[in-house]
C-alpha cells in the first residue's frame, strides 16, 4: 500500500481532519465514518493498480477479478497435457484462483525435466509424492524424494531432472500465469499417463522466445549443470 499521512484535528469528538495520498492530494474527513470511507477508496485503488500492473519481463497473465470459487478434483480430474515428454496435469489456474496460484501435478519417466532456466514473474515450488527428483537451485544440488519439498525464488536460476523410474510430484508457481506457458508447448493428452514414445523436443530459439513472453529467461539445456 502507498503511504499516508494522517492528520486530525484537537479536541474534536468525532474526529475531523485530512488525509493526504502519495500524489499529495488531501482528502477532508468528518467523523470516524468518513475516515472509513476515505482510507478504504485508497485501499481500493492500490488494489485496481495492483491488478493492472503489467508483470517483469513480458506477456500479462494474470487479470482475473472475479471472486474463486472451491474447487474439488478426483485424483484423475484435470486439464490434462503432454509437456515435455511428461503428462501435466492442471488442477489451479489463474482463472480459478483470481491470479494467486497455479497448481499442475506431474508424472515424469526417468530423466526428464527441465531445462535450466529463471522465473521473473513467479516463485515456483515442488512436493515430491513418489519417486525422486534432483534440483539444481542456485549452485545448490538437492535430492528429493517422495515426501519432500523444494522451493525456488523467481530471479533464482534452477533445473531439475528425474532420477528414479518415475516420478509424480506437484509443481505450484505463485501468482499464477505459468501454467498458460505450459499450454502453448502442450499437446492435449489422447489418454492417461506419460506419451508413450518421445515426442521431439521443441525447436529451442522458439522456446526461449516463448518463455522469453512469460517472463522466464532459458539460460541453459536440460540436465543437472556439473
Amino acid at each position: 500500500m502507498s503511504t499516508l499521512l494522517l492528520h486530525v484535528e484537537r479536541d474534536t469528538d468525532p474526529p475531523t481532519g485530512w488525509v493526504r495520498d502519495a500524489d499529495g492530494i488531501q482528502h477532508g474527513f468528518a467523523g470516524w465514518l468518513g475516515l472509513m470511507r476515505v482510507l478504504e477508496d485508497h485501499t481500493r485503488s492500490d488494489r485496481e493498480d495492483a491488478a493492472h500492473a503489467k508483470p517483469k519481463g513480458g506477456r500479462m497473465t494474470t487479470t482475473p477479478t472475479t471472486p474463486t470459487a472451491p474447487i474439488a478434483l478426483q485424483p484423475d480430474e484435470g486439464e490434462a497435457l503432454w509437456f515435455l515428454g511428461v503428462l501435466a496435469t492442471i488442477k489451479a489456474t489463474a482463472e480459478s484462483t483470481n491470479g494467486r496460484v497455479a497448481v499442475i501435478e506431474h508424472l515424469a519417466p526417468r530423466g526428464s525435466g527441465s531445462p535450466l532456466h529463471v522465473h521473473h514473474n513467479e516463485d515456483e515450488w515442488f512436493y515430491v509424492t513418489e519417486g525422486e527428483l534432483t534440483f539444481w537451485v542456485g549452485g545448490r544440488t538437492i535430492v528429493a524424494g517422495a515426501g519432500s519439498f523444494v522451493y525456488g525464488p523467481r530471479d533464482i536460476p534452477h533445473t531439475f531432472a528425474v532420477s528414479s523410474d518415475q516420478a509424480r510430484f506437484l509443481l505450484v508457481t505463485e501468482p499464477a500465469g505459468f501454467e498458460n506457458f505450459m499450454r502453448a508447448l502442450a499437446v492435449p493428452a489422447e489418454r492417461p499417463g506419460i506419451p508413450l514414445a518421445p515426442t521431439a523436443p521443441p525447436d529451442m530459439e522458439e522456446m526461449q522466445r516463448l518463455a522469453a513472453e512469460y517472463g522466464i529467461e532459458i539460460l541453459g539445456p536440460p540436465g543437472i549443470p556439473a
